[in-house]
């Protein structure tokens, strides 16, 4: 159904693999749109409750961008491409459900970016994580200067920025870029035990957690007020009513899925 990804749902959890293992996983136009298009399925479909994006192999989770695909773009080309790449990661950034980036070997460029776009991290020990675009005379284009600099701060993500560095999964972990890291045949098992334990929670209410949370980045809004909005729209949910009524009835709620 998409050229460059394999799709797998089971127990309403939609595992996505970015499959071009010989290109080490790296993005070009067609896996933009197959994300793209992959995203509005979850969007939509109430099967899905969560997602776990990977790569395909053990080598690599995205080594970046495909650099043949743009390697002779003019100003204007390289804009287009910065802001496909922002349309695509902002989707998964805003997704209302839960994206866990499951990060097997490098995590470069835009695959870091990509990484970063998720709402959570995990990371097998032969992870790295770097932003090398320097070397190639350019910077991310896929969201990567700010969303580094606010997962990490500003100074640490400037050193990591100018200097190319590749840092291995205990580092990341350190430096709070990823949530946990574990031996790359329990990755996905991991990722998929956390998911299991949120698709018990309210889809609605997690869905108003991105909102709000995300609002931090967002300059031209106050992330207190949209916590306000957002609080407010969860009293008109039967899920806040479902959850409410099992609390006082001191069992456990019984959520349903819902668009």
């Amino acid at each position: 159904m998409y050229p460059t990804l394999l799709t797998s749902l089971q127990d309403n959890i939609l595992t996505i693999t970015i499959n071009r293992p010989d290109k080490l996983n790296a993005l070009n136009k067609q896996v933009f749109d197959d994300l793209d298009a992959v995203f509005d399925e979850v969007y939509t479909n109430v099967e899905i409750r969560s997602v776990i994006i990977t790569g395909s192999g053990s080598k690599s989770f995205v080594a970046g961008a495909d650099i043949l695909e743009f390697k002779d773009f003019t100003q204007e080309q390289g804009k287009r491409l910065s802001e496909r790449g922002h349309e695509v990661f902002f989707k998964i950034e805003n997704s209302p459900k839960p994206v866990i980036a499951a990060v097997n070997g490098f995590a470069l460029g835009g695959g870091c970016e990509l990484a970063m776009s998720c709402h959570i991290r995990i990371a097998s020990r032969n992870a790295k994580f770097g932003q090398p675009e320097v070397n190639l005379g350019l910077i991310p284009g896929y969201g990567g200067t700010q969303r580094l600099a606010h997962l990490i701060g500003k100074a640490k993500a400037l050193e990591l920025l100018f200097s190319a560095a590749i840092i291995n999964a205990e580092e990341a972990l350190n430096l709070k870029l990823v949530n946990y890291v574990v031996e790359e045949s329990e990755l996905i098992n991991k990722a998929t035990e956390l998911l299991q334990l949120i698709n018990t929670k309210s889809a609605h209410a997690i869905a108003q957690c991105v909102v709000a949370a995300n609002a931090v980045l967002d300059k031209r809004k106050s992330g207190y007020s949209v916590e306000a909005d957002t609080f407010a729209i969860c009293f008109q949910s039967p899920e806040m009513k479902e959850g409410v009524s099992a609390f006082l009835e001191k069992r456990k709620p019984n959520f349903k899925a819902t668009k």
